[in-house]
């Protein structure tokens, strides 16, 4: 079964939609946390101040020699005088009545100051484990974060896997009824959703009306082939009888001879219609002389090279061999050999045969740039000279892909055309 990128996969863009609304969903909470978490620890650190503060006040009131304590984190002072004052930290004295928020160092203090008749109240709170109780809850929420599009993204893939494995089944059944395998049946099953079990029914009909379209054609081109090959044989016979008769002129043998020739081109390129319209082999693999092959396909065009005056150039050994459907050989030399004959009017035509590239050149019209990706399409002309219906190198193509050659073609306007027939 053909595969593709994963960032065309079904399962791959159902994970992505749930990734992205996890991480959209949880992003949010993830950030009102982010920022609350600051306001909660600024709440937590004024609601210690005020605790300390009135606990500070109550022990005063009930014993006013109360002394100053003075902790790593939290510092408490009752100030009577200014000789009270000059004894605290630098960095604590001056402050008026309220709350306060300093840095001394590399240190935050937040400093509540409190005045009840002459004396001050001051309480000191460090808040260096908030800080850094507060970075790791938001490491700890980014964390969550990333972990959450993590775990969305598997989760989504291996469930996603579980509602497109249907899909995906439909899928083999219907890429090996391209194969042509038809004991399948019915692609529809009984145990199928019914969202997949609707395509299956779909591609059931579809499957049923190419099967009785495929016949109608099969029927057809039987029909018409048979048709037209029992008139094909009928004058070929009658030419061979006539031809073998010693008193018919010499004028008139020519033209039963013509008669022959033309009608043998008409059942080689019916049987090339065959094959462009259904694919059908053009006969068996075995040993072919390439050189040998290449004057039979020429024969019936020798008469149009003589007219012209064109050299016909075929610099291949005898002993130089292929093993290829000969028929299919023929009748692609044939076709590329009457396209040079048809667009060259001086010159020469030559084939070469080199390292399995069999070569057809001609010093011909050439080819417009322009007209080479339409080449091989069927009934395109890429000039108004010569003759015919534009289906030869559509003919030659099809063979080539039918038989894995590669043909490949080089041309100048106004110098010539050459194609090249590359076998495996």
């Amino acid at each position: 079964m053909r595969k593709y990128p994963i960032d065309r996969s079904l399962r791959y863009r159902v994970a992505s939609a749930l990734t992205a609304f996890s991480v959209f969903t949880v992003g949010a909470l993830c950030i009102i946390l982010y920022v609350v978490s600051d306001d909660i620890e600024e709440a937590h650190i004024e609601q210690v101040i005020e605790m300390e503060m009135d606990h500070l006040v109550q022990r005063y009131q009930k014993h006013s020699d109360v002394i100053s304590q003075v902790g790593s984190h939290l510092k408490n002072y009752v100030i009577h005088e200014v000789d009270d004052e000059l004894r605290i930290p630098a960095y604590l004295r001056g402050f008026h009545v309220g709350y306060h928020r300093i840095s001394y160092g590399n240190q935050d203090f937040h400093v509540s100051v409190q005045v009840i008749g002459d004396v001050k109240f001051l309480v000191a709170y460090r808040i260096e484990l908030h800080k850094q109780r507060l970075a790791k809850l938001r490491v700890i929420i980014l964390f969550s974060w990333f972990a959450t599009a993590a775990i969305a993204f598997v989760v989504g893939y291996l469930l996603a896997g579980i509602l497109v494995k249907q899909v995906t089944d439909l899928a083999e059944r219907v890429s090996m009824l391209a194969t042509g395998n038809t004991q399948l049946g019915l692609l529809t099953q009984p145990d199928m959703d019914e969202e997949v079990a609707q395509l299956a029914r779909a591609l059931d009909d579809y499957q049923d009306r190419i099967k009785r379209m495929l016949q109608r054609e099969q029927e057809f081109t039987a029909n018409i082939s048979h048709e037209l090959r029992t008139p094909i044989t009928t004058i070929l016979t009658s030419c061979e009888l006539l031809l073998s008769a010693t008193d018919i002129p010499v004028r008139s043998r020519h033209r039963i001879k013509m008669i022959e020739s033309a009608a043998a081109r008409m059942g080689e390129q019916l049987q090339a219609l065959l094959f462009l319209a259904r694919e059908q082999a053009l006969g068996v693999i075995e040993t072919v002389a390439v050189a040998e092959c290449v004057y039979e396909a020429a024969d019936p065009l020798m008469h149009e090279m003589f007219r012209k005056k064109l050299h016909f150039e075929v610099p291949i050994a005898p002993d130089i061999i292929l093993t290829v459907n000969r028929q299919a050989l023929h009748t692609a030399l044939m076709n590329l050999i009457r396209n040079a004959v048809q667009y060259t009017h001086q010159g020469y035509i030559r084939v070469e045969f080199n390292e399995n590239r069999l070569s057809i050149i001609d010093t011909g019209i050439g080819i417009e740039p322009g007209y080479l990706p339409l080449l091989y399409e069927r009934f395109f002309r890429g000039s108004t000279q010569g003759e015919g219906l534009g289906i030869g190198l559509a003919i030659v193509k099809r063979i080539c892909n039918h038989y894995g050659w590669n043909i490949k073609v080089d041309s100048t306007p106004g110098k010539g055309t050459t194609f090249h027939i590359v076998f495996p």
